[in-house]
């Protein structure tokens, strides 16, 4: 990097002193105008304010920073790291870098505002999960960061790298009296730091260059997971002292970790002499490469995969897809090779969720189980994301998506003309059983299918019918949704569907579908999100982002009026207890009055249509809200719908 200028910015000095002086001439001329003659009232004698002082010009304007600040060079630091934008909340203890980034910066990356923390966090989480990149976050010392945790926590289980950048004012006597100290902390990283994978309090530039290269490095080494750098306040208002030299260190590039190789030939032989193999995949497509790779494992395996939905792993239609015949095939296999597991255990074992708890395994007596993934490289204590312990018999440590090309080429060693033979038979039953479940989803959507609340099957088809000739992206979960979308929708390309929450926090859904929509908005795709009204209730000011910034993205709302999943749980609860359900909706359901999005929405600046509650009115609902996205612009359809 270039040695730092030594002299002033007189331009900018004398731009800082105009602006004062035309801002307290801006005020003055009105005052003049409108001036009339006080009389002093009865009774108590008031002062009258001096007319010099109200209308007179201040003094010179003082100039606070000469030359280029500490914030101008760590904006270059954020610069060079590549982000495309910057997703923020705006307050006082990072103002110096706000201002450095539109006005130094010229305001690239771009600044999106946010209502709240929370909605910046969770936007570059679904950022990432379309453009493979983190989306920067500034936030507020110890206030700010307590709204996001919630995000960073989502986005921490579901091994996603958000890059976040508070302020903070370490030196006391730098602090002003007041809301300064209560924002202020001498460790503000600590809140989030159990959900961090890396974080640092810079204490020069140089050491802010050096971590900001760093903690990027670290968010993108599989697991990708959450990082957090504080900007102390004076090193971004402070000037850069004259001839002081900084540099920024080159970004690597980062190659993830492969398993080990006998571990993998290994598991490459007990694969392909395996009676009946199964493949588990869950958070392990990271790119478009990681699915086609597992579909060329699984075709020179012919063995059913199933799709845990943490990613999509594999095309919703691929014949090898057996996701829905999880259990039956689990129950069959002689060996299961999951992939990026978050829960194994939870996966080959059934649970019931009774008086008294109890699990019991699916897999049979003998079955060999293997794991591949980098959960065993980062994990911490206090937050028990990782789950049950499986007992698995072989642990392959590295990144799933890397390994694959190793154990692909040594399971084809194995495949001779007779297991080939063997393979393809086999692949012919798969083939015909997911031939069945296709068929038979689609006539399990036609139940109920006039009724009104809409059903979730009828909500899921009407949708899918608009967007099925068009470049779509489905940006929100659907676990709520009883996976219809994958039951009744051709998935074939990684953004068609982008998983679950990780964490699983209600506000997570409207605003990560935002970020996944502005990341789909440069490719021109169509972005739907079939969004909760719980989970909007929780972040709804992510709307007037959307409408604000521009981001074509069609809401249809899941409005099922309550929290349902809590609701089954109260109900599970009464049943326990022999109490009647006649009760369960209270604390439970968003009734009396029942909320209007559409009205919401619209006062947010985005077109909305409903609430839709006659089926027959959702097909040309959505076609309407369709031309408002293919134009460019955000659009909210509320659909009044059953449960689940």
């Amino acid at each position: 990097m270039p040695k730092m200028a030594d002299g002033p910015d007189i331009k900018r000095r004398k731009f800082l002193k105009g602006a004062g002086l035309a801002g307290a001439a801006a005020m003055a001329a009105p005052l003049n105008a409108v001036a009339q003659p006080r009389t002093p009232p009865a009774g108590n004698a008031v002062p009258m304010p001096n007319r010099a002082a109200e209308t007179g010009v201040p003094p010179e304007m003082e100039v606070l920073t000469e030359g280029k600040s500490g914030s101008d060079f760590m904006v270059d630091c954020i610069k060079a790291l590549g982000f495309d934008y910057v997703a923020s909340n705006p307050a006082s203890s990072f103002r110096g870098l706000h201002e450095s980034l539109i006005n130094y910066g010229n305001n690239s990356p771009e600044f999106l505002t946010c209502s709240h923390e929370e909605i910046s966090v969770a936007m570059g989480h679904g950022y990432y999960k379309i453009e493979g990149k983190p989306l920067c976050v500034f936030a507020h010392g110890t206030v700010g960061l307590h709204h996001a945790t919630m995000a960073l926590y989502n986005s921490w289980c579901d091994r996603v790298p958000v890059y976040v950048v508070i302020g903070n004012i370490m030196d006391v006597q730098l602090r002003r009296p007041g809301i300064e100290w209560n924002h202020s902390a001498q460790d503000p990283a600590a809140v989030a730091r159990d959900f961090l994978k890396w974080d640092d309090n810079p204490a020069s530039l140089q050491h802010f260059a050096e971590s900001s290269v760093r903690a990027y490095k670290i968010a993108m080494t599989p697991p990708t997971l959450p990082v957090l750098l504080v900007a102390d306040g004076g090193l971004q208002e402070d000037p850069i002292p004259a001839g002081m030299e900084l540099r920024i260190p080159k970004l690597p590039q980062v190659s993830a970790p492969q398993g080990e190789s006998g571990a993998v030939a290994e598991t490459a032989r007990l694969l392909a002499t395996a009676e009946n193999p199964v493949l588990v995949a869950d958070r392990y497509a990271r790119t478009e490469k990681g699915a086609k790779l597992l579909v060329e494992l699984a075709e020179a395996l012919q063995c059913p995969v199933i799709d845990t939905s943490g990613r999509l792993n594999l095309p919703t239609r691929h014949p090898l897809n057996q996701s829905s015949r999880a259990r039956g095939h689990l129950s069959q296999a002689d060996v299961v090779l999951g992939l990026e597991m978050n829960d194994y255990w939870g996966v080959i074992n059934s649970y019931r969720d009774q008086l008294h708890r109890t699990s019991k395994p699916i897999t049979k007596p003998g079955a060999r189980l293997i794991s591949l993934g980098c959960g065993d490289l980062y994990t911490k204590s206090n937050y028990q994301d990782f789950q049950r312990f499986a007992d698995v018999d072989v642990a392959i440590t590295g990144d799933g998506e890397a390994t694959l090309p190793l154990l692909i080429e040594a399971v084809r060693k194995h495949v001779d003309q007779g297991r080939k033979a063997n393979f393809e038979a086999r692949g012919k039953k798969l083939a015909d059983a997911h031939k069945a479940d296709f068929d038979k989803a689609h006539v399990d959507a036609t139940y109920g299918w006039d009724a009104s609340p809409i059903s979730t099957g009828r909500l899921c088809a009407e949708v899918y019918e608009q967007i099925r000739n068009e470049d779509w992206s489905m940006a929100s979960p659907t676990a709520s949704l009883s996976y219809w979308p994958q039951r009744l929708w051709t998935m074939d390309k990684p953004y068609h569907f982008i998983g679950d929450g990780g964490g699983m926090g209600i506000g997570y859904c409207a605003s990560a579908s935002v970020g996944a929509a502005l990341a789909n908005r440069k490719h021109g795709r169509f972005t739907v999100a079939i969004q909760n009204d719980g989970d909007l209730l929780m972040t709804i000011g992510v709307l007037w982002t959307a409408a604000h910034h521009k981001i074509p993205l069609m809401f249809v709302m899941h409005n099922n009026r309550g929290y349902h999943q809590e609701l089954m749980h109260v109900q599970r609860m009464a049943n326990r207890h022999m109490r009647g359900l006649d009760r369960a909706h209270i604390g439970t359901t968003l009734r009396d009055p029942f909320i209007d999005y559409a009205k919401i929405a619209q006062g947010m600046g985005i077109a909305a249509i409903g609430p839709i509650s006659d089926p027959k009115d959702l097909g040309p609902a959505l076609t309407r809200a369709k031309a408002i996205v293919k134009a460019g612009e955000p659009v909210l359809v509320d659909v009044v719908t059953q449960g689940r």
